[in-house]
């Protein structure tokens, strides 16, 4: 729902899509005035490792499993409740959950703007 003056999503009636990471319920791609994407992202496995080129990626971890983790470049960091971290454009990522994030998303998310690594 939105107009002039907000937009307003419910992740539950998002419909999921399968990605590189797992399964994504994107919204906001359609607000003119949005200048990017937020996503609800379930990582119940290994996520492909992957890049952007132009887009920068915050995630938000709302649920986590003690074994989560997220690669950045050469790096593997962990991933609890209440972490949030900035990925630029250039750096090869790959999360494994289970875990579920926040994934803002600037500019919007363009899928061909992700590339396996």
């Amino acid at each position: 729902m939105s107009n002039e003056n907000y937009a307003l999503v419910d992740f539950d009636d998002v419909p999921a899509i399968d990605c590189l990471c797992g399964e994504a319920r994107r919204a906001f791609a359609d607000i003119p005035f949005s200048p990017g994407t937020i996503h609800r992202t379930e990582i119940t496995g290994e996520a492909t490792p992957h890049v952007h080129r132009r887009l920068t990626e915050i995630y938000y971890v709302l649920e986590s499993s003690p074994n989560a983790r997220l690669r950045l470049d050469d790096e593997e960091i962990e991933m609890p409740v209440g972490r949030c971290v900035v990925i630029p454009p250039g750096t090869v990522h790959a999360a494994r959950g289970p875990l579920t994030i926040l994934n803002i998303v600037v500019p919007k998310f363009d899928p061909n703007d992700e590339y396996p690594a």
